[in-house]
């Protein structure tokens, strides 16, 4: 069993930055594809970024890219997400997952991932 602790979430302005992060704890943190979602009330989560075991590869959904960088320290079992140049279409609850699965297919869609942290409040007011 994995378990998954976001931090950093809170009120930002428009044009402002937050970093979260993600400890995990349990098994491997290397063993796994780390990747963010969001999600608002009533609707689905939707994909924002992922990194490749090593952090060799990432992914980023097409809302964050160019904004948003996801990195990971497998020194400190921790995964983060630079959110930069936040719009208030940035808030949601974002969580951090974890996944097992190597095929790129799985990175960017909920399906592919295992283990969920209970996410973390991110508001951008304008």
């Amino acid at each position: 069993q994995v378990q998954l602790i976001e931090s950093g979430g809170g009120l930002v302005q428009a044009g402002g930055s937050l970093r979260l992060s993600c400890v995990t704890s349990g098994r491997t943190f290397s063993d796994y594809t780390m990747g963010w979602f969001r999600r608002s009330p009533g609707k689905e989560r939707e994909f924002v970024a992922a990194i490749t075991r090593s952090g060799r590869n990432t992914y980023y959904g097409d809302p964050v890219k160019g904004r948003f960088t996801i990195s990971r320290d497998n020194a400190k079992n921790s995964v983060y997400l630079q959110m930069n140049s936040l719009e208030p279409e940035d808030t949601f609850i974002y969580y951090c997952a974890a996944s097992t699965k190597s095929s790129p297919f799985y990175h960017t869609v909920t399906q592919g991932y295992d283990y969920w942290g209970q996410g973390t409040q991110v508001t951008v007011s304008s």
